[in-house]
């Protein structure tokens, strides 16, 4: 039967996974081994898996465990606010990351996300939004210059200049040399 598990991020907030599959009894260990993918239920040696299986347990374990629990810890540190914005909606937040999950560096810590609102997060995503090092805000110069509706005035080009919202705890807040490592890029690829 599937089951949901909680998994606690800090005191009295969980992040729900499901479904799960419990497909191992260790009671000498007083542990299990839960699957988080219904293939894993029919594999008959689940603690010995082949060497595909595990590079595909390691991806499904990133994707199912480390986002939800990386967006949990970065919306809390973030009093479930968008660091641009301030929308404090927290359907319409993300937990974006500074340095991507797929480089090295990229890890599910809370330094090394932002809070931001869909919009930011695409932005961002895309570089037409950035962060410097010191915590402002800076838009693409096509951007800037560009007239559309009320979206990219007010959404985006009103931004330029501001200074995010960081988490109260400075062991939370974005490490500046991550930033400094996502703006490189973002100047590199706006003026190429």
């Amino acid at each position: 039967m599937p089951m949901i598990l909680f998994r606690k991020e800090v005191p009295n907030i969980y992040t729900p996974i499901a479904p799960v599959y419990v497909v191992d009894d260790e009671p000498e260990n007083r542990q299990f081994l839960i699957a988080l993918d219904e293939a894993f239920r029919f594999i008959p040696a689940p603690g010995n898996l082949t060497a595909p299986q595990r590079a595909y347990a390691l991806r499904l374990a990133k994707q199912r465990l480390h986002q939800p629990a990386f967006r949990t810890r970065v919306l809390v540190a973030y009093e479930t606010q968008c660091a641009v914005c301030n929308l404090k909606h927290g359907a319409l937040l993300d937990a974006a990351h500074i340095v991507p999950d797929s480089d090295e560096r990229g890890l599910p810590t809370v330094n090394n996300g932002l809070a931001l609102c869909k919009i930011h997060h695409a932005a961002y995503d895309h570089n037409m939004l950035a962060v410097t090092p010191d915590y402002e805000v800076r838009i693409a110069l096509d951007l800037l210059e560009e007239i559309d509706g009320p979206m990219l005035k007010h959404g985006l080009q009103e931004m330029h200049g501001r200074q995010i919202t960081v988490p109260r705890r400075r062991g939370d807040r974005p490490h500046p040399e991550l930033l400094a490592s996502r703006f490189e890029r973002f100047e590199a690829q706006r003026s190429s």
